[in-house]
């Protein structure tokens, strides 16, 4: 693993986190919380998944921004309402 590929990762989970929270409003955490969640889990995902599917960097930063747009949206739904 070298930082250049944990960097992808970061950032596709970023993306990923924020895109979601575009997506769905309604449970959107801002942008400060979805950018952290989403690259905390695109390390995670593209660690995990992209290891699980081959391992090549479009598979880690594919599996990075998926599981970094799921992190958030879950985190958004376990969230209670105000």
């Amino acid at each position: 693993m070298d930082f250049s590929a944990v960097l992808l990762q970061l950032i596709a989970g970023a993306v990923g986190g924020n895109a979601a929270g575009l997506a769905n409003k309604a449970r959107s955490l801002g942008p400060l919380l979805n950018t952290i969640l989403g690259a905390l889990g695109g390390v995670g995902g593209g660690q995990v998944a992209g290891g699980a599917l081959g391992g090549g960097t479009a598979t880690e930063v594919g599996a990075s921004a998926v599981v970094g747009a799921l992190l958030p949206l879950i985190v958004g739904m376990l969230k209670k309402k105000a």
